[in-house]
């Protein structure tokens, strides 16, 4: 099997991983009250989408000090949306089913970050 080289952040399996997320928070905080819509429905449809978008972001930089920037900031957005799904469940939003399915996904994305910035460093030693 050949590598492809990688053209774009979308590409990043981290990236895909990140997007497949997004679309699963949109899909559970449909079934949100609607008196949260500008509330926590949109704190945790903004942390989601800030993972990808600061990847992408990153990607897009030249240098890899300043690449790792916004792949930290990926990974602060991603420990902000366990939080509020933290919340979500204890004030009864979400299901077990629906928290543990996007918390599998959360700590999955969470995991390919951690191992995508731990690659990208190895660039500034070399």
């Amino acid at each position: 099997m050949s590598k492809n080289k990688i053209q774009s952040f979308e590409d990043l399996i981290v990236w895909q991983e990140g997007h497949k997320l997004i679309i699963s928070v949109y899909k559970i905080t449909n079934n949100f009250p609607q008196s949260e819509v500008y509330g926590l429905t949109n704190q945790i449809r903004r942390s989601a989408v800030s993972v990808t978008s600061n990847i992408a972001e990153g990607f897009g930089r030249k240098g890899y000090k300043e690449k790792l920037q916004f792949y930290y900031l990926s990974l602060g957005s991603i420990s902000e949306l366990r939080n509020q799904i933290l919340i979500a469940r204890d004030i009864g939003y979400l299901s077990k089913e629906d928290f543990d399915m996007i918390l599998g996904q959360i700590n999955s994305t969470h995991k390919l970050l951690n191992l995508f910035i731990s690659k990208t460093k190895t660039f500034l030693t070399s």
